[in-house]
This record gives C-alpha cells, structure tokens and sequence, in this order.
C-alpha cells in the first residue's frame, strides 16, 4: 500500500499488506482476545477505554501529523479530531455501565424478568478516509467496552492512520488480539465477513460499498450498521440570522474539504432571504484560507487524492454544461497538489449531478425557494437522508420543521455533526443502525432476556 501525500502527489511512504495467511492468524487471534476479554468486568474495561484517551492526548501531535500527511486534512482539522476521539473514549469509560445496566420488565410474583446485553464477537469495520480517527474510534469506543473485539479494515490510502490506532490500544494496556488492523484491499473484505469466527460489521463509506458489505453479511445472517453519504440539506428562512447561517454555512460545506458525508451540501434559501444570504456565503466562502496543510491557518487543504477531485470536478463540469452558475470557484487550483478551489453552483438544474449525487468536496449548491413549504419539498427530494440543517429564530418553527425533514438527524441553528452524546445515523440511502450514545454501544450485544423463577413453573403455557 502506497501512501501519496495529497499536498504534494509524491509517494511518501509503502506498507506491506497482510496476506491470508496472515489474516486467518488474526482472525484467531481475535477470538481467542474475545474469549477473556468478554469475561472482564466492564468497570475494568472502562479504565482500559480511559487509558487510550489519556494516549491520544498525549500522542496528539504526531497522530494529526500522520492524518495530514496520509489525507490532507489540516493539522489543526487533525489536532481536534484526536481530541474528539479522546472525548468519546471518555464518554463511554463514564456511561458505558449505565448504558448497559439490565433492564427489568412486569413479571409475575416471585420471578425476576430482565434484558442482558453480552458482546457478540469479532466485530469488523470497514472505515474511510475523510476523518481516519474519529471514524474508528466512534466504533471502537463503544463495542470494546461492550466486550466485542474489534478487527480494522481501513481505507488503503490511511494504513498509517490504521496502524497507529492499533497502536493506541496497545500502549493503553489492551490484551493482544482485542484490536486488531488488517491491511488488505477491499476486494478481500467478502472473504473476512464471511468467515464464521467474524460476528457482525459496520461500515461507513458509500452506498456501493454499503450494498456489498451487506449483501454478504445478509448471507452469512450477521449483523450489520451502515453510515452511508449523505446530501444534507441547510434550509434558510427569512426570520434566520442571515450573517450566523451565512458563516456556519461556509465552514459546514467546507471543513475537512468538504469530504464529510454530513457536510451542508444543498442550501435551501427563501426567495426574501436569497441574495443577501449568497452575498455573505460568497463572501465567507472567499475568505477561507486554501493551502498547506501543515500550516496551523490553513482552512482548506487538499483533497485527499488525485483521482477524488477528478471526480468532484466532472461532476461540477457536467452541471455547468446543464445550466448551473459558477459563482465562485469551480476548477482546480494552478498549484501543486489535489487542491480544488471552494465552489459555489446556483440555478442548479434538476437531475444535474449536483443536484441528484453526493459531492464529496468543498461545492455548495444554492437553491432559491418561494417559502418555506418548498424549502421542506426541495429537502425532503432526495434519496439520501443523514442530516439537514434549519435556520429559523424561532424555535417552534425551526422544531416544526425538523419534524418535516425526513433524515437521522435534524439541527436547527447549528451544523450537523456527530456527538457520543447523542444517537448518530440515517434513513434511505444513507444506511441504517445508529453509532453512538446508549443506542451506539447496544448494536452489537445480545440482548438476552434471562427469566429467574423462586419456584419450579407449572408447565402451563398461554398461547
């Protein structure tokens, strides 16, 4: 596996992929780890989770390094997603025993009726490359202290970032086997799903891949959770904060270089708000710093390979022959390295690609509605549903119309983003499952109902 420094398109480092001979190694590995560390008690496995955010803390720097140097993400883009992954290991070392506390149902006199959660197994995740950390450790914060035992498949351009969380673990106290990177190609993820000693899978990455991790582990009858993409709509009304939408909005379409299945992507304006809210998206969209990412004031670095701005750009190019504006932006930069300027598309035409598709880079569409019931029409006309954005200051309102958009998460005056606090995920094509919170660590346990009796039953049984 090559890794191409996206900033520069040389070739900086190789890693060696794990053969099958090596995988079917770790696969015993695994089980092996899961048979005693399953058996731990979880207030044990909730230090060891305390422990590995106290080493990404104190490993901070050279981990953003390898994400910046890997992807292109900014460093200091990087330096708080290490900080968001040591705050979800946090979050579970403290909540993890209440979110897994037994639950107890009406029972009849002298019987005690209650729901268990137990680990399953060697848990598979196939894991991208826009946000290396934060992607793996929202998985694996959960589901190790749940007692599963985790087996990374990582996207090929970030093995670095893949054997560095590997490392994380390691320095943390984990017993050998609990978390494991394997470094193989996706054509070899079928045979892994498929084998008997691996449980379940998570993927996060898109709908083909989705299809395919699923359609395999639905063979196999294992259980899945799917984040899939996303084009999240960032609706604006004519009671918003124009300048608060206007700034939010530049940096939700544009953070990590628009690579983030829930960035802002379509932006829903009504017709009274429209021109003075593109004439501040403009202007802060124009202010933000494209450059190198190894420079703490750089807002937008490259993208993360040659090949994923071809394809961001044939996807501007075809709209524009369809119809759409160039505002701003709009082609790749004269400079060395995967840089495409930040991008602004109006009179977008329907069914254009950006329009129907996910752009997975920092182009924003803007859509003018009459009002605000065709601002929820427009929203609601896609197949995708993982976020969407509301601006409104009233509150009502903006609550009203989260109940109309139809995705996984709706944010009124805020933009998207995922929070251990709470459940994460999305609806239609955009996958299924949630990660995160109570609901996150439950996905992959039995819950297992357990029946105790103070006396032998009768035998009666009522159909």
């Amino acid at each position: 596996m090559d890794v191409t420094n996206p900033a520069t398109n040389e070739v900086v480092e190789s890693y060696d992929e794990h053969s099958p001979a090596d995988i079917d190694e770790m696969l015993g590995t695994a089980t092996t780890a899961f048979e005693t560390w399953k058996q731990r008690p979880l207030a044990d496995r909730e230090r060891s989770l305390a422990a590995a955010a106290e080493v990404l803390r104190e490993n901070a720097d050279e981990y953003a390094e390898t994400m910046t140097r890997e992807m292109g993400k900014p460093i200091a883009q990087a330096e708080a997603e290490v900080e968001k992954c040591a705050w979800v290991c946090d979050h579970y070392a403290e909540h993890a025993s209440a979110y897994l506390e037994p639950e107890h149902h009406p029972s009849p006199p002298g019987t005690t009726v209650k729901t268990v959660h137990e680990p399953l197994g060697p848990v598979l995740a196939v894991m991208p490359w826009n946000f290396p950390f934060w992607q793996v450790f929202r998985f694996a914060a959960p589901y190790l202290t749940a007692g599963n035992v985790g087996l990374l498949k990582h996207a090929s351009n970030v093995p670095g970032c893949a054997l560095a969380i590997e490392d994380v673990f390691r320095k943390a106290g984990y017993p050998e086997g609990v978390f494991q990177s394997l470094l193989i190609p996706s054509d070899r993820v079928e045979d892994v799903i498929a084998d008997d000693r691996v449980t379940s899978a998570t993927l996060t990455g898109s709908e083909p891949a989705g299809r395919a991790v699923a359609a395999t582990a639905g063979e196999n009858l294992k259980k899945t959770v799917l984040e899939l993409g996303g084009s999240d709509p960032y609706v604006v009304l004519g009671d918003a904060d124009i300048d608060a939408a206007a700034s939010t909005g530049a940096w939700a379409r544009n953070q990590n270089g628009g690579q983030s299945c829930i960035a802002a992507k379509r932006f829903i304006v009504v017709d009274e708000a429209y021109d003075e809210f593109l004439d501040r998206f403009v202007e802060a969209i124009e202010s933000l710093v494209v450059g190198d990412p190894t420079d703490q004031d750089t807002d937008v670095g490259p993208q993360a390979r040659q090949d994923l701005l071809d394809d961001v750009h044939e996807q501007v190019r075809a709209s524009v022959e369809a119809g759409a504006t160039v505002v701003t932006g709009g082609d790749e930069l004269d400079r060395e390295g995967a840089y495409y300027a930040p991008t602004v598309l109006t009179d977008v035409p329907e069914g254009c690609p950006v329009d129907t598709e996910e752009v997975f880079g920092p182009v924003a569409t803007v859509y003018r509605v009459d009002d605000e019931a065709a601002a929820v029409e427009k929203a609601n006309d896609t197949r995708f549903g993982l976020g969407a954005s509301v601006w409104t200051t009233d509150r009502d309102r903006g609550e009203r119309l989260a109940g109309d958009i139809d995705a996984g998460c709706v944010y009124v005056n805020e933009l998207v983003k995922s929070d251990p606090r709470v459940p994460f995920g999305g609806t239609g094509i955009s996958g299924y499952g949630r990660e995160l919170s109570e609901a996150g660590i439950k996905e992959f346990v039995n819950r297992k109902t357990v029946w105790l009796a103070d006396e032998p039953g009768d035998g009666t049984v009522v159909e």
